[in-house]
């Protein structure tokens, strides 16, 4: 998505997706809809409102089309889906959205546990995705997500030449951009810039969103670190809620209120307002009644310095 010259950092909200699929009770639909509502009246500019995957699979998810739906009739909101496959691209097509992210695994054992596809097959399926889209659908973005890229529980290091290889890979195969994601919570400052500085070397304008996980605390400390090497789209997910069921131990990703908090307190305009953002977690409470929700500005308020960031003359 291209950033309205409003903002400096467009914060890209994926509670709905990242953290409800990974919470064993499923959010009624109503109450997904008044959440997604709210969110976006908080001025939240794009929300990834869910997944398009067998509802056998994660029964949390059966209701993307729905969501969708409404999400569209929201004012300057900008709708995504993740698709794990051309069978969920097809149907996230069809149900009209914006953008959709390709989780693409760049550790092949966890590739083969979150989406069971070898490399190559993964690869297929997003060249035809590609051809869907360009046959069909030329107005809809696809993104590449590579997951697992800074560390992998499962294989554990992964080498930053694999990460930028299939991310070139998948700049030919036609997709629009591609982000980089701290799945398991692994990734460090020094690693971060050290990944995005070769990502936008290497693929220029395709260089898109960083994604991080909060697991081991570092989550801020990365988004600080993606800041400084030129990133301007960051995955976030109310109340901190999240992680990859198919990562054993990874939990949370980072806290959207918290981000606000850090970005407008370092003079970076993200459009959101804060009081508005932390009374949307209503909704997510009485959805997920006992479902912890995290993050420090909720519970300590902003500070009498704060104060929005403005534009930059």
């Amino acid at each position: 998505m291209e950033h309205n010259s409003d903002i400096d950092i467009l914060i890209s909200e994926v509670g709905p997706r990242d953290g409800l699929q990974s919470v064993k009770a499923t959010m009624p639909t109503a109450l997904k809809l008044q959440w997604i509502s709210a969110l976006a009246a908080s001025g939240l500019r794009e929300i990834e409102i869910g997944s398009f995957v067998s509802p056998k699979l994660l029964p949390q998810m059966a209701d993307a089309a729905e969501l969708v739906a409404h999400a569209l009739t929201l004012p300057n909101l900008f709708v995504t889906a993740l698709v794990p496959n051309f069978k969920g691209a097809q149907a996230a097509f069809e149900a009209g959205v914006h953008k959709i992210t390709m989780p693409i695994s760049v550790s092949e054992p966890h590739s083969l546990a979150n989406i069971r596809r070898t490399h190559q097959q993964a690869f297929d399926e997003v060249r035809n995705v590609v051809a869907l889209r360009n046959a069909r659908f030329p107005e809809i973005e696809i993104e590449a997500g590579l997951s697992t890229v800074f560390g992998c529980t499962i294989q554990g290091e992964v080498p930053d030449d694999d990460t930028i290889r299939i991310a070139l890979l998948m700049a030919e195969l036609g997709v629009d951009e591609i982000g980089l994601a701290d799945t398991v919570g692994y990734a460090n400052p020094t690693q971060v810039r050290r990944l995005f500085t070769r990502l936008r070397r290497e693929l220029g304008a395709k260089a898109g969103s960083a994604h991080f996980h909060n697991t081991r605390g570092q989550g801020l400390a990365n988004v600080v670190a993606a800041l400084e090497v030129g990133v301007t789209t960051l995955d976030a997910s109310q109340g901190g809620i999240g992680g990859c069921p198919y990562a054993p131990g990874a939990s949370g990703n980072i806290v959207t209120e918290d981000l606000v908090y850090l970005l407008e307190s370092m003079g970076l305009r993200t459009g959101v307002d804060i009081d508005r953002l932390v009374a949307a977690r209503q909704w997510l409470q009485q959805g997920l009644p006992g479902e912890p929700l995290y993050g420090f500005i909720p519970d300590a308020g902003v500070g009498k310095n704060f104060s929005y960031a403005k534009k930059a003359v």
